[in-house]
């Protein structure tokens, strides 16, 4: 009689879960009952002279309890990491109107109101500005530094003097209610201490506008500037 090999069916189990252990087909139920069904078979058909030693029939039934455990593994793993992104996404959207820094030049340009200063104004009269928010980052104390807003081109339209700073991470706010450009604005530093250049970096302050998922990794769309993932956020303001 033709002999059925049950541990065959276990490493085919084995071999399958590691490559498709998220196919729907084969659940621990249906698995355990194949391999009984196998089992059975080939107790039934094994050679009088050769019968199978208790030790394999062990190993076996030991081996159908791994894999069930790694399929009901994978399904907790994979329940657990859906939770984990419906949580992420739950967190992200406590960033919604809040401003992040990011580690690039490129300004995002937003609209805002201060008191008026035109000639004749009255004492709580408004105007609109439009303004950008960016961050200097310096690696040590610098006696001179300036802040120069470029154009798409790269031409510089506006310098802003932020004279001596200590080491650290500092703010500005650039008025850029008379920018006329058609592209976004960005900057770059001139930093120096007693006319040795001092190494800064640039940030950018973006105001974020919503959040989602895409590939496992959380987006964040920004106002006035390209999506980013949330692990581009060097800082929450």
């Amino acid at each position: 009689m033709a002999s059925v090999d049950s541990t065959s069916y276990i490493d085919s189990l084995v071999n399958k879960g590691s490559s498709t252990s998220s196919s729907s087909s084969t659940d621990s139920a249906e698995m355990q009952d194949r391999f009984l069904k196998l089992l059975v078979a080939q107790i039934n058909n094994q050679d009088p002279l050769n019968p199978m030693d208790n030790a394999q029939m062990t190993s076996q039934m030991a081996q159908i309890n791994t894999v069930t455990g790694i399929q009901g593994l994978n399904d907790t793993m994979k329940s657990m990491s859906t939770q984990f992104t419906a949580l992420q996404v739950l967190q992200g959207t406590s960033l919604v109107g809040r401003e992040v820094l990011v580690s690039n030049p490129t300004l995002s340009i937003h609209e805002g109101t201060r008191d008026s200063t035109a000639e004749g104004a009255e004492e709580g009269d408004k105007e609109t500005i439009r303004y950008a928010n960016g961050a200097i980052d310096l690696s040590s104390t610098a006696s001179k530094v300036k802040v120069e807003i470029l154009d798409p081109s790269g031409k510089v339209i506006d310098t802003i003097d932020a004279g001596a700073l200590p080491e650290g991470r500092h703010y500005f706010t650039w008025d850029a209610t008379d920018y006329e450009g058609t592209g976004a604005p960005s900057f770059r530093i001139v930093a120096e201490n007693n006319g040795k250049a001092v190494d800064a970096t640039a940030y950018a302050r973006h105001y974020v506008q919503s959040v989602g998922m895409s590939n496992g990794l959380m987006q964040i769309d920004l106002i006035g500037a390209a999506t980013i993932t949330y692990g581009d956020v060097k800082a929450i303001l």
